[in-house]
């Protein structure tokens, strides 16, 4: 009986020193789970980070881009645009040698010399105007156009269309497309009815 007691213990000791590898295993798996479950979350968090730093960095190098063609642009518009101002300038100038001119047609009195040397002087400035691409706006029969005309009256005519120029009181004038001044204007009109 002795041996069947010892035989009991010996077994009884084998699965408490069994629990006891397991016990002790256990706690060697659970770091290395912990670790492994660590490094799956900071790979994680450094590739969401590296996705955001890519897409500031695309951001950036887009309003990059968007800031180098609007400067493009307001430098092409400067260039465009900045003869506009001395173009304003010139506008009285050809009109009073247009003046001086039908003032010179109607007079006998007016030496013939001047009359030709304003006119070729008018001609050399709408010349040199031409060159910087200042156009003259002169409708004369052509439909009334608001963005390029300014109506001063109207007058009824039956022999035209409505809304037609029938006379351009002072010329108008664009810088590379741009209006600079309006072509004064008068409108026909039918029968009670108002330019458009």
């Amino acid at each position: 009986m002795a041996k069947d007691d010892q035989k009991q213990t010996d077994t009884s000791r084998q699965p408490a020193e069994n629990s006891d590898e397991a016990l002790e295993a256990q706690p060697d798996e659970t770091p290395a789970e912990e670790a492994s479950g660590g490094l799956e979350e900071e790979i994680a968090r450094l590739e969401a980070e590296l996705a955001e730093a890519r897409d500031t960095a695309l951001r950036a190098q887009a309003d990059a881009q968007n800031l180098g063609r609007r400067a493009e642009q307001d430098i092409e518009k400067a260039r465009k645009y900045a003869l506009e101002r001395f173009t304003g300038e010139l506008l009285p100038v050809v009109d009073n040698l247009e003046r001086a001119l039908e003032a010179a047609s109607g007079d006998e009195a007016t030496p013939k010399p001047i009359a030709e040397g304003v006119e070729l002087t008018l001609k050399s400035l709408l010349d040199a105007m031409r060159k910087f691409n200042i156009a003259v706006v002169d409708p004369q029969g052509e439909p009334f156009d608001p963005n390029l005309h300014q109506a001063m009256t109207l007058v009824e005519n039956n022999e035209v269309e409505p809304n037609t120029v029938l006379n351009v009181m002072q010329r108008g004038y664009t810088l590379n497309g741009r209006l600079v001044r309006p072509a004064m204007v008068v409108v026909s009109k039918s029968g009670g009815e108002a330019a458009g």
